[in-house]
Order: C-alpha cells, then sequence, then structure tokens
C-alpha cells in the first residue's frame, strides 16, 4: 500500500542502498546481446559537484537506462581524473599531501553522485592518479617512445609563474594560464614532446568519419589543425652568406613583397643584432616580444609593431632589396618562422607599412577596375582578380597564378610546394609533483633510459619539497632522482618532470573496458567487444584539448595494433552551461546553487527532472527556482495519480478488449500511445528530454482528466497507462518510479529491467477531426469531419455542406483548396 504522500528522501536512501547492495548496474560481456556504452567525461575531484555535473551526468544516466531497456548490453561507467594543480596547490597552502586530498574529494564526490541515483558500473571506476593506472599512463609514454612520437626537445615554452609550471599551446587563453588566470610568458627550456604532427594530416581527415559529432566541434578542430598548402622559398641575405627561407599560401602575390619579418625567436636574429649599432633598442624590442603571448601577438586586434634591422636581403625573382624587420605579429614556430609582407594584398601588411612607411605594389586588382595606390585605404583581399606587374603572370588570373607561379618556382630551383600545419606538437612536460612521473633515466654514459616495463611504475615519491620554486618538486627527492641505469649499472638521475594530465584522460575510456587488468592496460577482445565509445558527453569547452588529444592517442594504438578502430567517439553530444540571472554560475557573483542543496529541499527525482525538462541538452540552461517547484509538484501528482489507482492496478487485469472501449477509454488509450510514440522519436533521434518529458506530463493530465470523467473505469487500460508511464519516466526520476512500480505494478522486478513501450498505430486513429474553414483564405471558424476524409472528399464538401453555404452568401465557388486533416479554403467570387 502506498504512503499517502511523496516521501522522496526515504525513497531514494531506500533504492540507493537497494542498488549498491545488489550491484544492480554492474555489466559483463555478453555476445548475445548488442552492446552500448555510453559516458560521460570523467570530473576532476575538486572536492564537490556543481550543477554542470549533474546536468552532464544526468543527460548520460537518460541515455544509459534507455539503451538498457531497449535491449542493450550497456557500459556506463565513471572514474577521476584525479591528477593535477589544485592539490598541490592545496598541498602548498594547507601542508595537505595531495594524496590524501584528493582521495577524500573523490569520496566526497561518488557520495554526491550516488545521491543523484546514476546508474554506474562502480566496479569499474579508474583513478588516474592511482598506480594501477598511472602504471599504464608510463606504459603509454615508453610506447610512444619507441615508436619515435615521444622526444625532447629545447623550446620557447608558454610558462606560468603562479601555477611553476609549462602549458601547452591549448591551455593559454586570451594569454592567460587556463587554470589560474594568469598571464603567461615565454621560457626556453627543454621539454617533452608528442608528435602529434605526424598525425595531422588524418587528424583533420577522419572528421568526415564523425556525422555523429556537431558541425561547431568538428570546425574548431579543423581550424585548430589549420592545414594550408603553399610555397616555400628563400631570399638571399648577402651581408651573412645566407638564405632566409619563408613561406607562403598567396604566391600569387610574391612580386608585391617589400618587406620580410621575423620573430625575435628566429636564429637569423642573432646575427642581426651582433654588430647592429642599434642593437640595445633591437634587444630590448625581443625582450618585450618574447613575454608577449601568442594570442596577443596574432590578434588582429594587437597594434602591428617592429623595428627595421637595418639588413636587407634579395628577392629572388626580381633582384629588388627586401627589409627584414623583427615584430610581434610572426611566431617562429608556423612555417619557417618569417614571412614575407605584400603591403596590398594583406590588411595587416597594410597597416604594418602604412605605420612604418614602407613601399606598396600593387600585383592584384579587379578584372573590371584599375586600382591605384593614391586611391586605396586598405589591402586588397578579394578571392578574385588578375595579377599586374608580375612580370610573365601579369594578366593571369589569380588562382592559375598561384600554381603557375609554383611551378615556375620549382622549374628555377628556387622553391617548392608545401603542407603546413597550425598544429604544433603536443607539450607533455609539466615541471610539478602531482603528475605521472616520466619513465626516463638519464645516463652519462648510456644517455636517456627507459625504465624497464617489469620496474613500473616510477612511483611518486613523499619527501618533496612542495616550494621549490622554478624545478619540479619531484627533484628535491634525493630518494627519488638517484637510481641505477638499467643497462649498465652507472649511478644515474630519473627525470623530474611529470605528465600533462591531458595524457590520462587521453586514455581511460579504454581502460573502463578492463579496469582490474593487471598484466595488460586492458584486454583487446573486451576493448573490442565495448568499443568505441558510442555516446560520449561533455563540455564545449573540450573540443580541441582533450577531444583532439584522445583522437590522437586511439590512432597510435591502433598502429602499435593495440584496437582496431579508427576514432574513439562515434557520437558527441556538448551539454551548454548552466546559468542563473544571466550568468555563470560563479561564486564571486553569488549565483551558485549547491546540489546538495537542492537534493536536501526536493530530492534527486527532482533536481534530476528539472535540469532535463529545463532546456534541451546542447542549449544554456537558465536555473529557475519556480521551475524546480514546479518539477517537485509534478512528481506528486504523479504520486497521486498511481495511489488513486492503485487499488484498480492491484486487481492484475493487463488485458482488454480495444473494440469495447469508451469514448473516454479511447482517449486515454490515444494520450497514452501517442506519448510512447513522441517520447522514444524525441530520445532516440534528438536527445530531446525537455519535450519526451512535456510529452509526459501531458500523459499524466490524460490521467487525471479519465478519472473524472469515467465513472466506471477500464482496469485493463489503466494497467496499462500506469505501467507505461512508470517505464517512460524512469530513465529520467529513476527513484520514484522504482517505488510506484514495487509496490504498485509488480514487487518482484525491477521498472528499470523492463522493456520500453512500443505505440500502437491503430490507438493513435481518430474517428473524427475539426479542420479549419476559410473562405477566400479568411478563418471562418472550424467544422468537424470524418479523419480519412481525402481531398476529394473536402472538395465535395465545400459544395454540400450548410455551414459552407451559408458563408458564401450566394456568392459563385471558383475553386477549392482541400488539406486533409488541417482545412478546406473556399475560393469564391
Amino acid at each position: 500500500m502506498l504512503n499517502e504522500k511523496y516521501a522522496p528522501h526515504e525513497i531514494e536512501a531506500k533504492w540507493q542502498k537497494y542498488w549498491e547492495d545488489n550491484h544492480t548496474f554492474k555489466v559483463e560481456i555478453d555476445e548475445n546481446k548488442k552492446k552500448y556504452y555510453v559516458l560521460e567525461m570523467f570530473p576532476y575531484p575538486s572536492g564537490n559537484l556543481h550543477m554542470g555535473h549533474v546536468r552532464n551526468y544526468s543527460i548520460g544516466d537518460v541515455v544509459a537506462r534507455v539503451r538498457k531497456m531497449q535491449g542493450f548490453n550497456v557500459l556506463h561507467p565513471m572514474g577521476w581524473d584525479s591528477f593535477g594543480m589544485p592539490a598541490e596547490n592545496a598541498a602548498i597552502k594547507h601542508g595537505i599531501p595531495p594524496k590524501n586530498w584528493t582521495l577524500d574529494n573523490i569520496a566526497n564526490m561518488t557520495k554526491q553522485q550516488k545521491a543523484l541515483g546514476l546508474s554506474y558500473d562502480w566496479d569499474r571506476e579508474v583513478t588516474t592518479c592511482k598506480e594501477d593506472y598511472y602504471k599504464w599512463t608510463q606504459w603509454f609514454f615508453e610506447l610512444f617512445y619507441k615508436r619515435g612520437l615521444a622526444v625532447k626537445k629545447k623550446s620557447a615554452v608558454n610558462w606560468c609563474d603562479t601555477c611553476n609550471t609549462v602549458l601547452a599551446n591549448e591551455q593559454v587563453i586570451d594569454g592567460k594560464c587556463w587554470r589560474c588566470d594568469s598571464t603567461v610568458v615565454k621560457k626556453e627550456l627543454s621539454q617533452w614532446f608528442f608528435k602529434i604532427t605526424d598525425y595531422a594530416d588524418e587528424l583533420l581527415q577522419d572528421l568526415e568519419l564523425l556525422p555523429g559529432w556537431p558541425e561547431r566541434v568538428k570546425t574548431m578542430q579543423k581550424n585548430w589543425i589549420g592545414r594550408s598548402e603553399g610555397l616555400e622559398f628563400s631570399f638571399d641575405v648577402p651581408k651573412f652568406q645566407e638564405k632566409l627561407a619563408v613561406y607562403t599560401t598567396r604566391p600569387d602575390t610574391i612580386y608585391g613583397v617589400t618587406f620580410v619579418v621575423v620573430p625575435p625567436e628566429h636564429p637569423l636574429v642573432e646575427k642581426l643584432l651582433a654588430d647592429n649599432p642599434n642593437r640595445e633598442e633591437l634587444q630590448a624590442f625581443c625582450d618585450d616580444v618574447r613575454n608577449t603571448s601568442d594570442i596577443e601577438r596574432t590578434s588582429s586586434e594587437s597594434e602591428k609593431k617592429g623595428m627595421y634591422t637595418g639588413v636587407d636581403c634579395i628577392h629572388p625573382l626580381t633582384g629588388r632589396k627586401v627589409q627584414i624587420w623583427i615584430t610581434y605579429y610572426v611566431l617562429y614556430d608556423y612555417g619557417t618562422g618569417a614571412v614575407m609582407g605584400v603591403p596590398t594584398g594583406d590588411q595587416r601588411d597594410w597597416m604594418f607599412a602604412t605605420k612604418y612607411g614602407i613601399e606598396k605594389i600593387i600585383t592584384i586588382q579587379p578584372k573590371d577596375q584599375e586600382l591605384k595606390l593614391e586611391d586605396m585605404t586598405c589591402a586588397y583581399e578579394e578571392k578574385d582578380g588578375v595579377l599586374v606587374n608580375s612580370a610573365q603572370f601579369t594578366g593571369m588570373e589569380m588562382h592559375k597564378a598561384m600554381s603557375a607561379i609554383i611551378d615556375y618556382m620549382e622549374e628555377q630551383g628556387l622553391g617548392k610546394r608545401k603542407v603546413n600545419y597550425r598544429l604544433r606538437d603536443w607539450l607533455i612536460s609539466r615541471q610539478r609533483y602531482w603528475g605521472a612521473p616520466i619513465p626516463i633515466i638519464y645516463c652519462p654514459h648510456c644517455g636517456e633510459v627507459l625504465v624497464p616495463e617489469e620496474q613500473l611504475p616510477v612511483r611518486l615519491p613523499e619527501d618533496v619539497n612542495f616550494n621549490a620554486g622554478s624545478v619540479s618538486p619531484l627533484a628535491t627527492s634525493t630518494s627519488f632522482i638517484n637510481c641505477k641505469c638499467p643497462k649498465c649499472g652507472a649511478d644515474a638521475k630519473r627525470e623530474t618532470d611529470t605528465m600533462d594530465t591531458f595524457l590520462c584522460s587521453s586514455w581511460y575510456y579504454l581502460r573502463y573496458t578492463d579496469p582490474k587488468n593487471a598484466e595488460k592496460c586492458f584486454d583487446k577482445d573486451a576493448n573490442m567487444y565495448w568499443g568505441p565509445v558510442d555516446q560520449y558527453i561533455g563540455g564545449i569547452e573540450h573540443a580541441i584539448l582533450h577531444l583532439l588529444y584522445s583522437r590522437f592517442f586511439l590512432k597510435v594504438l591502433r598502429d602499435a595494433g593495440l584496437v582496431d578502430y579508427d576514432e574513439p567517439f562515434t557520437n558527441l553530444l556538448t551539454q551548454g552551461m548552466v546559468i542563473k540571472d544571466g550568468a555563470k554560475m560563479s561564486k564571486s557573483l553569488g549565483n551558485v546553487v549547491s546540489p546538495e542543496e537542492i537534493l536536501s529541499q526536493y530530492g534527486a527525482d527532482t533536481a534530476r527532472l528539472f535540469i532535463l525538462f529545463a532546456a534541451p541538452p546542447e542549449r544554456e540552461l537558465e536555473w529557475s527556482d519556480q521551475g524546480v517547484e514546479g518539477s517537485y509538484r509534478f512528481l506528486n501528482r504523479v504520486w497521486r495519480i498511481v495511489a488513486h489507482f492503485e487499488s484498480l492496478i492491484e486487481q492484475k487485469v493487463i488485458s482488454y478488449d480495444a473494440a469495447k472501449l469508451s469514448e473516454q477509454d479511447k482517449e486515454l488509450r490515444r494520450a497514452l500511445h501517442s506519448s510512447i510514440k513522441k517520447v522514444t522519436e524525441d530520445i532516440n533521434q534528438r536527445f530531446n528530454f525537455n519535450t519526451a518529458i512535456s510529452s509526459l506530463m501531458e500523459l499524466v493530465n490524460a490521467l487525471y482528466a479519465y478519472k473524472d470523467k469515467c465513472a466506471e473505469p477500464n482496469a485493463g487500460l489503466v494497467y496499462e497507462a500506469v505501467s507505461n508511464l512508470l517505464k517512460m519516466l524512469s530513465p529520467f526520476v529513476p527513484h520514484i518510479t522504482e517505488e510506484l512500480w514495487n509496490k504498485v505494478i509488480d514487487s518482484t522486478t525491477s521498472v528499470h529491467d523492463q522493456e520500453w513501450p512500443s505505440y500502437d498505430p491503430e490507438a493513435l486513429k481518430v474517428a473524427e477531426v475539426e479542420i479549419l474553414l476559410q473562405i477566400n483564405g479568411k478563418g471562418k471558424g472550424r467544422i468537424v469531419v470524418p479523419s480519412e476524409s481525402t481531398k476529394a472528399d473536402l472538395e465535395q464538401l465545400a459544395v454540400t455542406n450548410e455551414a459552407i453555404r451559408e458563408h458564401l452568401e450566394g456568392k459563385k465557388i471558383v475553386k477549392v483548396i482541400a488539406v486533409p486533416g488541417r482545412l478546406v479554403n473556399v475560393v469564391a467570387k
């Protein structure tokens, strides 16, 4: 017997304990079932869940529960991206070991996740900071090293003084550190890189294999990879008897080059400054540029600053002198590190040349207009035009000229076709403690040596100094750093950098398929059953960093024979942020709503229902206290209507004769099967959970209307309506539906183990429909017609129907426009 009132906290605690005690969501390989792998991006254990987490996990949970009810063998795991700087910062600030801080936070957040009733297989939990995980992260480093994909090289890197660490290009946002928002500077260090550029073409091309990804994300990755085709050629620098190589995607403008720009990092700069009369001024300028972020240097909004070096080079085609400038707006690690300046063909060059009085030469103009320098106020950057002042290429259409000039340069031995990428190799070194140690030993005799696989993992020591400044805390541990060379046995030193945490998250989805394996990173057969991930869910902010690295990682593992597929995530859903008062939730704005606060007041089912109902998953969700209260009221309505029909359902009449239903019965049956159709389509095709829930609300309204209208309710129909309502609601609100199913429908089974309902097309049919009546396009009311009425039936009706004749007022019918099921429009004079 149901309690009179809905008591969410009592119900939720009861079923959460039951699910955990009985390992309800534990899953194993079943070759007789089709698999479905749904995964939400695992969190960093910061200490507490926020509403963004709740939204992410609730979306994934609905998908997992629905797919299970549709007969799939569903893998739905959870884990922790648990290395990272906050734990180390806590150690510095509060004297708490990072491991303790992290594991305490994991315990708290696990408790919070379980309080949401999420259907995770907790037996598959992975924690990246535990030795049984980072052993394999180190093993992967060694795999990459052996395949020539892990290399150490000197580089000007992004450095955050606040975090005392190197940042990858992707981790610098608007010149600031992605974690602490401090200004990022450049620093020359010897660092470890993964050669992601070796896979640039494949990473770009294989985006076509991902129709289930948002176009926005694919475009962001395309732009980041930044493939371009062009010409590489050189200018002679007579003063140094050297050549200065440049790369251009616009060879059609080559005759308009009047200056060449180099960044301070370019090797030629040292010679340019060596005996330069303006050496001090040039050196100060170079120092200033080096401490400016790449984003700021290349921004279209930044001031175009530069200094002429006083040295010229020679144009390879014209023999003219071309000035060499040092500037802000060129990056050394793209192309050749030097860029030709064509003021009339590029607005940035136009602004620079105008500012410093550099010569301008027109080389491209519209087909039907002659450009004159004295009339021009900006560069000509249109996509069509013909060449002028370009020797034998004058008069040629610009696109044809691009290819023709490259052909000529190759024939003359002056240049070559070249493909370049904006994508740089992945910098994985971090001068931090709380990360996976890089398994390299430096021997004075043998050089770089990999730690033997049988000695993995290289464990993090505990005798470290977290206030070590610009070196890794690992460098302060003598027990860690001093070791023997595995090859010759001589005294040696360990690498003291740790790996970027994005490396840990680049393969975690693979470990879930076989998380307890102590002998391998994962079993290939287990991975081939579960992989790839069918549905991945997470924030758009990971479009470049995590998703690109994971794609690269998987392709390397495929080439190493560890997996047999090309992409890690077949479908991707990027959910929108949760905002309040028009802004992202933030402590500084005072608009944060704690999940615990909502759960303590209303329960998990209300929180889940609101966050799934308030907006489509890919859109921003505006928090509304009234919306939360409305969701709670709806669950109370569900409870009351099921309680009302409880005694009738207990009769266990589970069938009825559809031919003998009353009009009220037919109305309820139509509402039920219409809801089944709509909810199924909204979830399967679009993930429109908000409209699916709206349809379920309409079904509840139909049950209340049936209660009020029908003196003798049909027991079989009520059983069908209530049981299917609970099935369809169960992925959204698992606790209340489990309780109602257990108490009213069947105490021996779980609602979550039921088969997803299917609709009967016959139940959707109606005998009569209302259609719009129009005379000369103007509405004159509605008329009731048989639902099967054809176009011909409606045209005949226009002639014979008395109501229509009254509206005509003696006018003659010219024609009838009929749309079955919608309207009839009589055109009359």
